[in-house]
């Protein structure tokens, strides 16, 4: 770790919280970072294009081939037990309507059709006759038939509504795993019958047992839900969930690529069998056809990487010189800007006297007055003594030293409070502060102050110090760019359960939009009416940051300025 260290660049650490909103022009990692990725770009990108365009064309390629013959493999399995479903369909149909109700409600000519069928096709194991309302008429096969409401199966209610279906792979009444396929015949009275047939589902199973997908493909039939109708190879036997998404419906036969539950890449083929409950699906593992081709890119993929590795330490070594240099300079440039930040303080400073000077200056000079008539008024006669005039002068007298005392007082508490830390404070109480501290040259100036501070607003915690001379700094800038008889609005609002909103609004001259991007830069002042050194914003830019608060400004010609802060309720442990 030590070793890290001394190699370790000094501007890693670097952190500028006085170039306002555009530090990420001194942002010296990130000018590394971005050096690296310049240089290193130029050199590896025509290498790295190279490389892996080849590569990608014979992955492609690859691919291309094996999704087109799964596509054929799956369109051909489609096929077949579509063909396997639909012929047993066509043929339960045939039968319903080339009997007529009379014949078939024998159970004998029932039975003898049943053979005929089974002679012919196989799989039949049952065939029934039911009436409109679910009851059997006339049964033939393996399975018991009377005694069963046909009415309440799924099937039966089914085939109500589309003539034919044929059902998912179940055991309900069969002593093996069957389907049911059932046709609706309709009779010259209105009334109809249904004939249902039973098919040994071992059948649909051998209908894609012949086809071959290699020793790691899977081919099997789901139902809509996932549930396996088949048995899988890789996801267990039928009544199985496939732990993979049911793919979304498509008339023909779709392949797409996905991954297993073991995150490993597939390729999918699938076809919904139309009229039914099935889906055909195919998978096969990606790697399977692709792993010859990973065993010859070893050594050429051990080549690139050591061109690559020899080409970041060069782009490392010339990035970091650069930077150092840029980094030296920057910290001459930081030093400056103390220097100008302790100037513009001396002037605020400076600001502050003069105002206090003026306003001490005038209740003396009028207790001074006052005091002087009253002795006039003493001199003269003694009848006046009783005068109510002179106990009117002596009120003034009092008023007027009151008046020295509040503004004194206003000033010193004021200068207490700008080195505290953190603490809880009240939000009218600060604003109040530095209103009072500048209501000399509000007065003086006819300049209107509107504070506007949220009942719902609690007291909150933070460094009071540097709240005062955000505000400060804001209320002076408002000041600064209006003309006499201006107007200044201070509003606060809950911005959310954690932040307050601030806001300062002047109805000034505004600022240019070519100058409002540059506002928070150092050294930057506005032309449109705001004097100073061109710090101030800057530094109250990042007085604001540092409390864990944000600053904005929004400014239009001829209509005023307004900077608007968001302030957290609770000041945040890297801030403190």
């Amino acid at each position: 770790m030590s070793i890290l260290k001394k190699f370790k660049p000094r501007f890693l650490d670097h952190q500028d919280i006085t170039a306002g909103p555009y530090r990420h022009h001194f942002d010296f990692p990130l000018i590394w970072k971005r050096a690296i990725l310049v240089i290193a770009t130029v050199a590896l990108v025509p290498l790295i294009i190279w490389a892996f365009s080849g590569y990608r064309l014979t992955m492609q390629t690859i691919e291309s081939e094996l999704v087109l013959r799964i596509s054929q493999q799956v369109s051909n399995s489609w096929r077949s037990v579509s063909l396997f479903l639909t012929e047993r369909r066509s043929v339960l149909d045939f039968v319903a309507h080339d009997h007529s109700l009379e014949i078939l409600r024998e159970p004998a000519r029932l039975s003898a059709i049943l053979d005929n069928l089974n002679k012919r096709f196989d799989g039949f194991t049952d065939l029934g006759v039911i009436d409109s309302i679910g009851n059997l008429i006339s049964h033939a096969g393996l399975n018991p038939g009377p005694g069963v409401d046909y009415s309440q199966l799924p099937w039966f209610r089914e085939v109500l509504n589309r003539g034919a279906f044929i059902s998912e792979r179940g055991k309900a009444a069969c002593k093996e795993p069957c389907m049911d396929l059932a046709v609706r015949r309709g009779l010259p009275d209105g009334s109809f019958f249904v004939l249902h047939a039973v098919l040994d589902s071992s059948q649909l199973t051998e209908s894609i047992a012949r086809f071959d997908v290699g020793d790691n493909g899977d081919l099997f039939i789901i139902n809509r839900d996932g549930v396996l109708q088949t048995p899988s190879k890789k996801y267990g036997s039928v009544y199985d969930k496939i732990p993979i998404p049911v793919p979304a419906f498509s008339p023909k036969a779709r392949v797409l690529k996905s991954v297993d539950e073991h995150q490993d890449r597939i390729i999918i083929g699938y076809a919904h069998i139309l009229d039914t409950p099935f889906i055909l699906m195919m998978i096969q593992p990606q790697s399977e056809s692709i792993q010859p081709w990973y065993r010859t890119t070893w050594s050429f993929a051990l080549i690139l990487a050591g061109s690559i590795i020899l080409i970041v330490l060069v782009t490392l070594g010339v990035a970091t010189h650069l930077v150092n240099q840029i980094h030296k300079a920057d910290q001459e440039r930081v030093d400056t800007m103390h220097q100008v930040e302790y100037a513009n303080k001396m002037v605020s400073l400076g600001r502050l006297a003069s105002g206090v000077a003026h306003e001490i200056n005038n209740p003396l000079a009028i207790i001074n007055e006052k005091a002087g008539h009253i002795r006039d008024i003493f001199t003269l006669t003694a009848t006046y003594a009783k005068d109510p005039k002179l106990i009117e002068l002596v009120d003034s007298v009092i008023s007027t030293v009151q008046r020295c005392a509040k503004v004194t007082r206003d000033l010193l508490n004021f200068a207490r409070h700008l080195n505290l830390s953190v603490q809880i404070i009240d939000l009218t109480e600060i604003i109040d502060e530095v209103k009072n501290v500048l209501a000399p040259d509000t007065a003086y100036r006819s300049i209107t102050v509107n504070v506007q501070v949220s009942k719902g607003i609690p007291q909150f915690e933070t460094d009071r110090g540097k709240l005062e001379q955000v505000f400060f700094n804001l209320f002076n800038n408002a000041i600064s760019a209006l003309k006499d008889g201006g107007h200044i609005k201070i509003s606060a609002v809950p911005a959310n359960k954690n932040y307050i909103s601030i806001s300062f609004a002047d109805n000034g001259p505004g600022i240019p939009a070519s100058e409002l991007k540059h506002i928070f830069e150092p050294y930057f002042y506005s032309k449109a009416g705001y004097d100073g050194s061109g710090v101030g914003l800057s530094v109250t830019y990042a007085l604001v940051q540092e409390i864990g608060g944000t600053i904005s400004v929004n400014s239009q010609l001829g209509k005023g300025t307004t900077f608007k802060m968001t302030i957290p309720l609770e000041m945040p442990e890297e801030a403190s």
